[in-house]
């Protein structure tokens, strides 16, 4: 095991356990020196740190942070197997896993149920996951389409006034369901793909009408979904297909009075058999620290003045 990797750049790790634990920690030798604050938790943390490495496992920033938080709560990140489970590889080879026991979860209901709503705040891989299960199950032969779709919410900026045709007018509202595409799937290949119509990117109006068969359909930021909307998309639904509607009840753009289609999809279909709810939280957030953070400050805020709400 490296111990460079387990100290991390320029201690950044142990500086993580400190933080955490309120613990000194000193190198003696071969050793280290734990001191003050709890030490326990200090000490189970470096251990499963060290666990994961001789795994083969890499350590960073964001999964020594997810340690640090499963230990505090009295859980293993290796008796739960999070990284275990391969969703997919990325046109580069890389390979595409879960990164908490939320995601985790999440990916087990995608293939078990045919509906499963994703629910969680920015940076908890709602889409990017939800899009390696579909390019997966195309790759399996399990579907013959896969169709992303988004509600065109004007934030602030009117279609109209935009320059450009429509699909011009509607790709930036479209553009991280390409990321996360191009990404799995590689530029050239997603949009081959695209070309043939085998992939499908399109507002969500565009869906009115339609039956869709053997077809992966995500509906992405769905909590500016209106209720007509939402009601329309799960409608759609044919035979074969599978559907995952994803969210964050903490960003909703609608104009004001209009109702979230999302959050009365939850109060309506949440006893439903063949639906799952799945509920990422702050601490299956994968990308930079600062966005767990900002996400906390919001929560604690609203909490406290719960008036600015409805503002």
């Amino acid at each position: 095991m490296d111990r460079a990797e387990l100290l991390g750049s320029l201690d950044a790790n142990l500086n993580l356990i400190r933080e955490s634990t309120g613990t000194e920690i000193f190198q003696r030798d071969d050793c280290l020196l734990l001191r003050g604050g709890n030490t326990e938790l200090a000490e189970g943390i470096l251990s499963e740190l060290a666990d994961i490495l001789k795994s083969g496992e890499r350590l960073d920033s964001q999964k020594v942070s997810y340690v640090i938080s499963m230990k505090e709560q009295g859980q293993s990140y290796r008796e739960n197997n999070v990284s275990k489970d391969i969703i997919c590889f990325t046109s580069k080879g890389r390979p595409l896993k879960p990164k908490t026991v939320g995601q985790k979860k999440y990916v087990e209901s995608i293939r078990k149920r045919d509906i499963v709503f994703g629910i969680g705040p920015a940076g908890t891989g709602k889409t990017y996951i939800a899009v390696a299960m579909a390019v997966n199950a195309y790759k399996n032969k399990e579907v013959q389409k896969i169709i992303l779709a988004r509600p065109a919410v004007e934030a602030g900026e009117r279609l109209g006034f935009l320059p450009g045709d429509l699909q011009e007018k509607v790709d930036p509202y479209l553009r991280p369901l390409y990321d996360a595409l191009y990404d799995v799937l590689g530029r050239d290949n997603a949009l081959r793909l695209k070309e043939k119509e085998v992939i499908e990117v399109v507002p969500l109006a565009y869906m009115r009408g339609r039956t869709l068969d053997n077809s992966f359909i995500i509906l992405d930021e769905a909590q500016n979904t209106t209720r007509e909307q939402m009601k329309m998309f799960l409608t759609r639904m044919g035979f074969g297909s599978k559907v995952v509607v994803t969210g964050d009840i903490t960003q909703i753009d609608l104009p004001r009075g209009r109702k979230s289609g999302l959050i009365e999809a939850e109060k309506i279909l949440k006893n439903v058999e063949g639906i799952d709810f799945c509920y990422l939280k702050d601490v299956d957030v994968v990308r930079h620290e600062l966005v767990k953070r900002i996400i906390n400050a919001y929560d604690r805020f609203y909490k406290s003045h719960p008036e600015e709400l409805e503002e």
